[in-house]
């Protein structure tokens, strides 16, 4: 059973505040989350996010995705059905690049599509937090804080913590087996 306790503030400066005193009484970065309209500029660095793993993913996805469209069409036209056409050599490098670039683009975006619906857990078209009915404003105009607890017990003293850094609102949300 998992439980979020979430806290409304008015700013991102606000947000900020409120996570980096969050971590100093000791809650984890993984437990907190940030919920706002649109981004907050210093927010990542306040919950000492990680990169992501997508941007090597996709480097990676990209350069096979070249050597592969470049590969084939090296063995298709030098190796097993050399024509001369036009006194062409059968190896013509440039003919290969328009093919190479949209094939290395197709991986790399395929990557990131199915890599981020795999990272993310996407598509999650339900997260209790959408059963509170105070945070629709997380997409209008209210910045959220929450705190992902496993325990019941946990939840008070979150709740008094939110509470004491001028939280507009606070609730607690269970999540349903």
């Amino acid at each position: 059973m998992r439980y979020w306790v979430v806290g409304e503030f008015g700013s991102g400066d606000e947000v900020k505040q409120a996570v980096k005193r969050l971590r100093e009484l000791g809650y984890a970065t993984d437990a907190m989350d940030v919920f706002s309209p649109y981004p907050v500029e210093g927010i990542d660095e306040a919950l000492e996010l990680r990169p992501s793993p997508i941007r090597g993913l996709a480097f990676v996805a990209g350069l096979t995705g070249a050597m592969f469209a470049y590969a084939v069409q090296w063995f298709c036209n030098a190796y097993d059905w050399p024509l001369n056409v036009g006194n062409r050599p059968p190896h013509a490098g440039p003919a290969f690049v328009p093919i190479t670039f949209e094939t290395m683009v197709l991986f790399a975006s395929l990557t990131i599509f199915f890599g981020l619906m795999w990272l993310y857990r996407f598509p999650r078209p339900h997260h209790p937090l959408f059963e509170l009915e105070s945070f629709r404003t997380a997409s209008t105009g209210g910045f959220w804080v929450s705190v992902t607890t496993q325990k019941q017990a946990e939840t008070e003293p979150a709740l008094r913590h939110l509470r004491e850094l001028k939280a507009r609102t606070t609730s607690v949300v269970e999540e349903e087996a």
